[in-house]
């Protein structure tokens, strides 16, 4: 059980990572392709995906070089911020104080930014680069994730596995579609890998730091439910205010 645990939570964290940026790279993707070709957005796509290959194939052997306490205090720590990002959005759109991500909103305004290029005699190659940069940015952030989750504990291949689930899965879904996933429960899937890499970030720095977490690996349980229950206190005592006050400080 002990050896499972961390292959299970890598697995997961990379797909719920995963599966959230790449719904909102593919409702970009969408865009594009229903607007004004889907040439033009499966190019844009592709050279992303085989750029951001290229990143995982040069940067993913080198930390192989890097001493294992080194590397996971570094990795924690990013991941430490990586997660309270995540979940400081996360809680302030559970409060009400930021609107929570609609990717049928989304999707309107890309295809009606797309509809005012439409005239310009560049229109397919500014939509392949629309597509471009939407899957480059959520993809860079994936692969950092990746590496990051499954570097720490030599698991890069379950981390993998589990960003590839969460690609595969939302392509079939969206291709099936054939429109953006609004159904989604992705604010509340942020709110789940907030939690996660927070949790791994915890757990890794105390291991860089050296130190010696009780039931070993079985502790990245225990610290997620230390930062949810948190997370959800902070939830609850926000909303309070937020009644009180008619509003917050943004």
């Amino acid at each position: 059980m002990h050896s499972l645990t961390p292959i299970l939570s890598t697995i997961t964290a990379a797909f719920l990572t995963s599966f959230v940026e790449v719904v909102e790279a593919f409702t970009i993707v969408l865009a594009v392709g229903v607007t004004r070709s889907w040439r033009p957005a499966l190019t844009g796509a592709a050279l992303a995906l085989a750029l951001l290959a290229a990143l995982v194939l040069a940067f993913g052997p080198l930390l192989g070089l890097v001493p294992i306490t080194i590397l996971q205090f570094v990795v924690g720590v990013l991941l430490i911020l990586f997660g309270m990002r995540w979940l400081r959005k996360a809680i302030l759109r559970a409060v009400g104080v930021i609107a929570l991500h609609d990717e049928e909103a989304a999707f309107s305004r890309e295809t009606a930014a797309l509809h005012q290029q439409a005239t310009d005699r560049r229109a397919d190659y500014l939509a392949g680069v629309v597509a471009f940069k939407a899957v480059l940015l959520e993809g860079v952030e994936v692969v950092f994730i990746v590496i990051a989750v499954g570097a720490a504990h030599g698991q890069t291949l379950y981390a993998s596995l589990g960003a590839l689930a969460a690609f595969i899965l939302v392509m079939l879904i969206g291709l099936a579609v054939h429109q953006p996933l609004a159904r989604v429960p992705e604010n509340a899937l942020k709110f789940v890998v907030g939690l996660m890499l927070t949790s791994f970030g915890i757990f890794w720095t105390g291991e860089g730091i050296g130190a010696d977490w009780p039931g070993a690996d079985l502790a990245l349980l225990a610290i997620f439910a230390v930062v949810s229950l948190a997370s959800f206190a902070i939830v609850r005592w926000l909303r309070s205010t937020y009644t009180l006050t008619g509003g917050l400080a943004r």
